[in-house]
């Protein structure tokens, strides 16, 4: 089975196709930054795009994937002007604000809040915390997070303005 990962080709067995796409990340294909917390779809912090949309990767059986375009947080950097990596508005926010505290769910935080960007590239304060309320971050960093995705909201205003 072929699964298109952060604009590149897997191929992956298909023995198991109820297997999720969490451990195939983290597993077989040594992108760890999508991260296991609650097993359950609850939590977040294994949140990866499919097809643009925010997606729990520790309950998407890989059967359910082929011919979709997953990203993870390895992918949302891209080459800047100079072909060296340039870390997406979320990452740079996230970092510049210092969401993080232990870090373990901001990689499923950072995918939610580039899959509301995209969606919605200047959302409210309001908006924000509706769409990152299903993130769960046992640190309480909330505050924090709020602020970085209106923050990268911002940049990414920024970087489309003629």
């Amino acid at each position: 089975m072929k699964l298109d990962i952060n604009g590149k080709e897997h191929e992956v067995s298909d023995e198991n196709p109820h297997r999720v796409l969490l451990w195939v990340l983290r597993d077989e294909l040594g992108l760890v930054g999508t991260r296991f917390s609650c097993g359950a779809g609850i939590c977040g912090a294994c949140t990866v795009h499919v097809d643009g949309v925010a997606t729990r990767a520790c309950i998407s059986p890989i059967s359910l994937l082929a011919g979709k375009r997953i990203r993870t947080v390895e992918g949302l950097s891209r080459p800047g002007p100079d072909g060296k990596p340039r870390l997406h508005p979320v990452q740079r926010a996230f970092l510049q604000v210092q969401a993080p505290q232990c870090g373990w769910c901001m990689s499923g935080q950072m995918m939610t809040a580039a899959a509301l960007l995209e969606k919605n590239p200047s959302p409210s304060p309001e908006q924000v915390v509706e769409a990152m309320s299903h993130n769960y971050c046992r640190c309480g960093t909330y505050p924090r997070i709020k602020k970085a995705v209106l923050a990268a909201a911002s940049q990414l205003a920024e970087e489309t303005e003629p």
